[in-house]
């Protein structure tokens, strides 16, 4: 379907669906744990960049790679100065600097390999940040030049967001009150 379809079809479906090239389909709801983790680095980010002129949305928000003519719902991304639109979809947004995926079983390899192509596309990108739900453990893969560098940050440590200029305390991502 065009892009145009696929939008008209968004709007009037109960479920959230991503597009490539004019497949689309539809995503999975999360788990418990998933969802928990998506919150807790959207609240970690938010509170670390208070008073700076950046925004953190969630997976309400399409992120569009025009480039690639893909759209898709990250579990959360930042974007620092003022929002672009998407030039064919006013609720979808260009121009992350950071974006935020947490792995699960049936999404990890298209966001570690298919999905992760597309969004290394978008040139406001700097980093990519994947959260695991199998162990505390947060992948921070920055943009050097022409290619990308990983760094893992473990129980204990801290994921560096150069970026940003923030550091995100893994035990607190992973941090459950009620455990």
């Amino acid at each position: 379907m065009s892009y145009a379809e696929y939008l008209a079809f968004e709007r009037d479906s109960e479920e959230k669906h991503e597009y490539l090239r004019g497949e689309v389909w539809a995503i999975a709801g999360g788990t418990v744990e998933h969802s928990r983790l998506a919150a807790a680095i959207t609240g970690e980010l938010r509170a670390a960049l208070a008073g700076r002129p950046c925004n953190v949305f969630t997976s309400d928000l399409r992120l569009r790679v025009v480039e690639t003519d893909r759209s898709t719902y990250a579990d959360a991304f930042v974007v620092c100065g003022k929002v672009q639109r998407a030039p064919d979809d006013d609720c979808a947004v260009e121009n992350p600097v950071v974006v935020v995926e947490v792995l699960s079983d049936g999404t990890e390899a298209s966001d570690r390999g298919e999905k992760f192509q597309h969004y290394r596309r978008m040139p406001s990108l700097r980093e990519y940040v994947l959260v695991s739900q199998r162990a505390p453990r947060i992948e921070v893969y920055h943009r050097e030049g022409e290619g990308w560098v990983l760094r893992d940050a473990l129980a204990g440590g801290v994921a560096e967001l150069p970026s940003l200029g923030v550091t995100l305390s893994v035990d607190a991502v992973y941090h459950d009150p009620t455990a």
